[in-house]
């Protein structure tokens, strides 16, 4: 009998694969991006030092009231836009997008693309 491998599983090597390739520095950190069932968080990451530098979720008091009107894809456009906000606020203009695995379409698209628009490189 064949054993289906767990969607999760696949991902976190996917994401393990990516992730000797990309990593964050003082001037260009990691733009990290988790998705569970019902929310998105993002960190922005310098792996050089091992620092979280800033975060974002659906779980911030600063977005959550503008959730209830919104679906998943559009809770992702708004943790986005926080978290480039925020990086900005530290100084931050350029990051590398790390996808964590997950395919570039839907929330991560979304959250990406609101990224952007709000300010950060790419």
């Amino acid at each position: 009998m064949i054993q289906k491998k767990d969607k999760n599983q696949i991902r976190r090597i996917r994401h393990e694969r990516v992730r000797k390739k990309i990593s964050g520095t003082g001037s260009r950190p990691r733009f990290c991006v988790y998705r569970s069932l019902s929310n998105i968080y993002v960190q922005v990451i310098d792996d050089a030092s091992g620092v979280t530098l800033t975060q974002a979720s659906t779980l911030d008091a600063a977005i959550k009231p503008q959730l209830e009107a919104v679906d998943k894809k559009g809770a992702a456009k708004l943790v986005g836009k926080l978290a480039a906000e925020r990086a900005l606020e530290k100084g931050i203009k350029q990051v590398v997008f790390d996808r964590g695995g997950y395919v570039y379409t839907g929330r991560v698209a979304a959250l990406a693309q609101a990224a952007r628009e709000a300010g950060l490189d790419f």
